[in-house]
């Protein structure tokens, strides 16, 4: 909860029943209170920041019913002195459990703490919520911590003035305190909670109206005791002094919605008829990079918070164990995973959790991901829960939103207004003479729009956006022949990234780390190889951070550890980190990411090796995951594929264990398995090695099932020239089930009774270790002999 959006609201009219109460900032110039406070909508109200003197004008623009159920009300500030609070947009929230005793706090301005003649002050009650409290009457109760306020001669509430303050439950605004219910001796107050306002569609409207433009769409009610694996919010579009003063790229993010969502309303039906089903259900949403699959996520959220649902995006490094809780959900919960390729082991947790659901509320797991290939029936193989709850999951495979070249002129001419709206939010450039909407209505409908690839969602707003950033920076003209030759050739990825160097090279500047007059319009190389050190691995902490930075040659030395600090907080600047643990964010989105990799990397010799060096698997999975994805890029046309495969047999230590889990989630996986083929061809491959890399195998992929036989195949010579007989066995076990998944079973047949027979002559002289062993190996004898057709003998 931040202090600085607390405010004090005083009505200048008698129609309410109380003059003066509390509330909470939660748009730029929005307030939340309470009704009863304020009076009906159009009445005016003052607002003023507790202990400073100004007061500023508003107007209630929505407003519920007084002491009713939905007791609150919005005020939008229409006075031009206030300045709106700084800090990270509001997230919204409600209980999902019964759990009881979940902390809450509040500020506000109660007549407890009021004295004549001194400005009004706050207190900050905190206390605990049990979800089943006032169940029936849809409210929250606050147990006050402490002892109770007495109340006053007259026999008025000492919380009198509280009425309009925010309930909060950690990072999340629950509810708008409303009452001092009778018979508790002032121990406890009511709340109207914030899903009972979600419901109101005029509250949407009003809230989606006076709210940030990147808040607008998708807002949803988290679950308040699931927080802990929620992924923290989108930063907002963050400002440097200079230049554009925004990232151009930020604004493409999809969970911000800059551009309003339209079409796709067969797939919205399909996904709101999966949810209307009872109890659990999983989805997997695919399609290429840039379709629109995150923006359809967050626009199914939103529509869901209206009927209550609370919605849960998953954080990518929350553990599997701690998944175990969803399993209390006793309300409507979505639960988003994207990436879902890269995050098996959370879906798999899910799923268990899902078995224990004792409600038969709907519980939700949209799945998002690029691909339904290789990975999605692993998973599916993974375990017998996975198997009973995915086998029957509806699979979306999202196509291009604009499919028909005539609409792309419409959704061009939209997506360019609600940039230019954004922009014009933010400090303009300097030596543009139109407003941003002027340049974005004179811009001319590009050629390339009839090309298939603009019916990609994404690529059509970079193209917008890129025009608009061209007309206001006087880049090369924007007409249809320049859109329709060189950005298809070079990539309209190229284009951003030009602009994106601008916001880079202002946020150096300001870091000390750019001299405009000495570098020119070229950003120091060592700037660039940090930001594709930052994008391609990433760091989990402050002090990984310091130790990926130091492996650039010109900030390797101790004497620069000031130096590589600097870069480090120029590198969160740019791109605020969601997580305070975390030293930077990324750029964003994926398609502008990869392009800026894929071109960067490249064009510096050595500098892939150096960063490898010293990674651990999280990094080299990100930086095999963002290389492989790169190579796919239609604009690079396979040109990366040799390198790649070259840096992993350079660096095969670090990067054949991160080929073998990246491979079977990539779209274009083949790099990959050029590389893991030829070092398992490598004639003198150290046995342990071999051993490492078996041991990285997953259960089952279909892209490595070839590789898996052939690397199995080399393990288990290797232990029976060798006469190592348990490893053997062992090996000869795993084999069978190899070349079972490929289909050869007259292969596998013969490796599985060569195990057999090893095991039944080890376990005549040491049946307490190997008795069990031979089970196994009973066990997959007789699967490969019913895969025969052998049935009586597989019996």
């Amino acid at each position: 909860m931040q202090r600085q959006r607390v405010v004090a609201v005083v009505t200048t009219t008698s129609v309410a029943a109380s003059g003066r109460g509390s509330g909470y900032v939660v748009g730029p110039r929005l307030v939340l209170t309470s009704a009863h406070v304020t009076g009906p909508t159009g009445s005016p109200v003052e607002v003023f920041h507790p202990g400073h003197p100004q007061t500023y004008c508003g107007r209630v623009v929505w407003s519920g019913t007084p002491g009713g159920c939905d007791d609150a009300a919005l005020v939008v500030i229409d006075d031009q002195a206030w300045r709106p609070p700084p800090g990270r947009a509001v997230r919204w929230g409600r209980t999902l459990t019964y759990r009881p005793g979940i902390p809450c706090e509040s500020w506000g301005l109660p007549a407890l703490v009021q004295r004549e003649g001194r400005p009004a002050d706050l207190l900050q009650p905190s206390g605990t919520l049990n979800p089943g409290d006032r169940y029936v009457g849809d409210r929250y109760v606050m147990a006050v911590t402490g002892t109770a306020p007495e109340a006053p001669m007259d026999g008025s509430s000492p919380w009198a003035g509280m009425s309009g303050a925010a309930l909060f439950c950690g990072d999340l605004l629950a509810g708008v305190i409303t009452a001092d219910p009778a018979g508790r001796g002032h121990s406890h107050l009511e709340a109207v909670p914030a899903y009972v306002l979600h419901h109101d569609p005029a509250f949407r409207a009003v809230l989606g109206e006076h709210s940030a433009i990147e808040e607008r769409e998708g807002v949803v009610l988290e679950p308040i005791e699931f927080q802990h694996l929620a992924e923290a919010a989108d930063p907002a579009a963050v400002v440097v002094p200079g230049g554009i003063g925004v990232s151009p790229a930020g604004l493409l993010r999809a969970r911000r919605q800059i551009v309003p969502f339209h079409g796709r309303q067969d797939v919205l039906a399909r996904l709101n008829a999966w949810a209307d089903l009872p109890g659990f259900g999983a989805l997997l949403l695919h399609g290429v990079g840039g379709q629109g699959k995150t923006r359809l996520a967050t626009h199914l959220a939103g529509q869901l918070a209206a009927a209550g649902w609370g919605t849960l995006w998953l954080r990518p490094n929350a553990s599997p164990a701690d998944l175990a809780v969803i399993a209390d959900t006793a309300a409507g919960l979505l639960v988003v995973i994207d990436y879902a390729e890269s995050r098996t082991d959370q879906v798999t947790a899910l799923l268990e959790a899902a078995t224990r659901l004792e409600s038969l509320c709907p519980l939700k797991v949209l799945l998002v991901a690029r691909t339904a290939g290789s990975w999605w029936h692993s998973l599916k193989r993974a375990s017998h829960t996975n198997g009973a709850l995915l086998e029957h999951a509806p699979l979306i495979d999202l196509q291009a939103l604009e499919q028909d070249p005539a609409e792309r002129g419409h959704a061009y001419r939209q997506a360019a207004l609600a940039f230019a709206h954004a922009l014009q939010q933010a400090p303009t450039l300097a030596g543009a003479g139109e407003s941003w909407s002027a340049l974005a209505a004179a811009l001319p409908l590009p050629a390339a729009l009839g090309t298939a690839q603009r019916g990609n969602a994404l690529t059509l707003h970079m193209s917008a956006l890129a025009d608009l950033l061209d007309a206001a920076t006087g880049a090369t003209a924007v007409d249809g022949g320049h859109e329709a030759g060189w950005a298809e050739a070079a990539g309209v990825e190229d284009r951003l990234l030009e602009h994106e160097e601008r916001y880079w090279r202002s946020a150096a500047v300001v870091f000390g780390l750019y001299d405009r007059t000495r570098d020119g319009l070229v950003l120091p190389q060592v700037l660039t190889d940090a930001l594709a050190a930052a994008t391609a691995l990433g760091a989990a902490d402050h002090s990984q951070a310091l130790a990926l930075l130091a492996r650039l040659p010109a900030l390797a030395e101790q004497s620069t550890a000031e130096r590589r600090e600097r870069v480090r907080d120029w590198l969160a600047a740019l791109y605020p980190p969601t997580d305070p643990h975390q030293p930077w964010g990324t750029l964003q989105p994926d398609l502008v990411a990869e392009r800026f990799i894929g071109r960067h990397l490249p064009a510096r010799p050595g500098l892939a090796d150096r960063l490898t060096i010293g990674a651990d698997t999280a990094q080299a999975v990100q930086l095999l995951t963002i290389y492989t994805r790169a190579a796919g890029h239609r604009v690079f046309a396979g040109s990366l594929d040799a390198a790649l495969t070259a840096l992993c047999a350079r660096q095969a230590a670090v990067l054949v264990p991160a080929a073998i889990e990246v491979a079977p989630q990539a779209e274009r996986p083949a790099p990959l398995l050029d590389a893991l083929q030829q070092m398992l061809n490598v004639p003198d491959l150290p046995h342990t090695t071999v051993q490492a890399w078996h041991d990285h195998l997953p259960q089952y992929s279909q892209v490595l099932a070839g590789w898996a036989v052939d690397l199995t195949t080399r393990l288990t010579t290797w232990h029976r020239d060798h006469q190592d007989l348990p490893n053997l066995a062992l090996s000869s076990n795993s084999l069978s089930i190899r070349l079972g998944d490929l289909g050869r079973r007259e292969e596998g047949l013969a490796a599985i009774e060569e195990a057999t027979d090893i095991y039944r002559k080890l376990a005549r002289t040491h049946p307490d270790a190997h008795l069990p062993d031979l089970a196994m190996s009973l066990n997959n004898l007789s699967i490969r002999l019913g895969d025969l057709g052998r049935r009586e003998e597989g019996l």
